[in-house]
C-alpha cells in the first residue's frame, strides 16, 4: 500500500479545474504538476497563487515570501508571477479551496472504493472524472466550467512557450582551491579566478551550469560517478603561473612540519592524481586532521596508512576515529602448519603399508 497526493489547480474566472495524483509533494512532483497544468489549460495566467507548501515557498512571510529558485525559474519560463498566499489565510485562494472541495466530491469520492495498482491507472480515472466535472452544468449559471473557460478565459491566457520547461534544481557551492566545486559527490571545474567564491549551480537532468553574479561561468555534462572529476582544461591557470599560491611543494612543506610519514602520504596523494590540483582537497583534509587529533597522532596514523596501503583521507580519518594509531604496528606473521600434531595426518597415514 502506498499513499498518493492530489494536486488541484483552478482558473480564477471559470473555475476550470485541473487535478492529478502524484506520489509526493516534493519539488520534482510539484513542478511537474505545474507544467502539466498549464499544458492542460493551453495557456498561462498572469499570476499563479499557490499556498505555502515548502516545495514552492522556501520561506513563508506575510509581506515578502521567499519563492524556491526552481519554482521561480518555472514561473519565469512561462511568464507568470508567483504570489503565494499569506500563512493560514485560505481566503487568499478561495477559488482553489472551493476547487479542492469539488475535486473531493466529484473525483475522489467516486473512487473511494476502487483499488488501483499503479499511479498511471489512478490518473486515468482522475482524468475521466475531471472532464465530467468541467462539463457539469452550473446550478445557478448558464453553461459549464468548460464553456465559460472557452468563451471568457482561454482568450485571455498567455500562450505557452515553444519549449517545455526542463526541471532543474538550484544549489549553492563554494569553489575550492583546486577550482572545483563538489556537487552530489562529483567534482566539476570552474575558471580558476573564482577560487574561494560562492557560486550558484543549476542541476538539470543531463547538464550542470555554474553561475556567478547571474552570469554563467561554466557548463558541464552531468556525471553521477562518485568521487570523479569533470575538468575543462580551459579552466586551469596557464602553466600554473596564476596559481603559484598553491603549488604541490607548499602542501608537502606543511606536511613535513607534522612528520616524514605525513609528508610521504601527501606526496603520494599528489602524485597519484592525473592533475596535482585534484589532490589538494584530500591533502588539506588530512592536514586538518592534525588540528583535531594532534600532529603526533596524525603522524602515527599516516605511518600505519603507509604500512597497510590505505593512503586516502577516509582511511586516515578512520584510523584516528578508531584509535588504531595508538596500537603498535606488528608485522604480519606467516601462517605455518606444525610439523607434528595429534590432529594432523602425515603422509604415512595414506601409506599402503598401514
Amino acid at each position: 500500500m502506498r499513499e498518493a497526493q492530489v494536486f488541484v489547480g483552478v482558473l480564477g474566472a471559470s473555475s476550470f479545474t485541473f487535478a492529478e495524483a502524484t506520489w509526493s509533494q516534493s519539488l520534482p512532483d510539484w513542478i511537474g504538476s505545474h507544467v502539466r497544468m498549464v499544458e492542460y489549460f493551453q495557456g498561462v495566467s498572469e499570476m499563479t497563487i499557490p499556498d505555502n507548501l515548502g516545495s514552492g515557498v522556501a520561506k513563508a512571510c506575510r509581506y515578502e515570501p521567499d519563492v524556491n529558485p526552481t519554482y521561480q525559474e518555472w514561473a519565469t519560463h512561462y511568464g507568470t508571477a508567483v504570489l503565494p498566499t499569506r500563512p493560514r489565510a485560505p481566503r487568499d485562494k478561495a477559488k482553489v479551496e472551493a476547487g479542492v472541495q469539488m475535486a473531493e466530491r466529484w473525483i475522489l469520492a467516486p473512487l473511494r472504493n476502487h483499488t488501483f495498482f499503479s499511479l498511471a491507472e489512478l490518473n486515468r480515472e482522475i482524468r475521466r472524472l475531471r472532464e465530467e466535472l468541467n462539463d457539469r452544468p452550473f446550478q445557478k449559471l448558464d453553461g459549464s466550467r468548460r464553456s465559460l473557460f472557452e468563451s471568457l478565459e482561454r482568450p485571455a491566457l498567455k500562450p505557452l512557450p515553444t519549449e517545455r520547461y526542463e526541471y532543474a534544481e538550484w544549489r549553492k557551492a563554494r569553489v575550492n582551491i583546486d577550482y572545483h566545486i563538489a556537487v552530489e559527490n562529483h567534482f566539476y571545474s570552474v575558471p580558476h579566478r573564482f577560487v574561494r567564491k560562492q557560486v550558484e549551480v543549476r542541476l538539470a537532468a543531463s547538464t550542470l551550469e555554474v553561475f556567478h553574479d547571474g552570469q554563467r561561468v561554466a557548463a558541464h555534462a552531468r556525471s553521477h560517478r562518485r568521487g570523479g572529476f569533470t575538468t575543462d582544461p580551459s579552466h586551469r591557470p596557464k602553466a600554473h603561473r596564476e596559481h603559484l599560491e598553491w603549488p604541490p611543494s607548499r602542501l608537502i612543506r606543511w606536511a613535513e612540519k607534522t612528520g616524514p610519514h605525513t609528508a610521504s602520504v601527501i606526496t603520494r596523494l599528489l602524485e597519484d592524481k592525473p592533475h596535482p590540483e585534484q589532490g589538494y582537497r584530500p591533502s588539506l583534509g588530512i592536514l586538518r586532521l592534525g588540528e583535531r587529533y594532534s600532529k603526533e597522532r596524525l603522524e602515527a596514523a599516516c605511518h600505519r596508512a603507509l604500512t597497510i596501503g590505505g593512503i586516502s583521507y577516509r582511511s586516515i580519518k578512520s584510523i584516528l576515529e578508531h584509535d588504531l594509531d595508538r596500537l603498535p604496528l606488528e608485522e604480519q606473521a606467516t601462517l605455518e602448519l606444525p610439523q607434528r600434531h595429534e590432529n594432523v595426518r602425515g603422509p604415512e597415514y595414506y601409506s599402503t603399508n598401514n
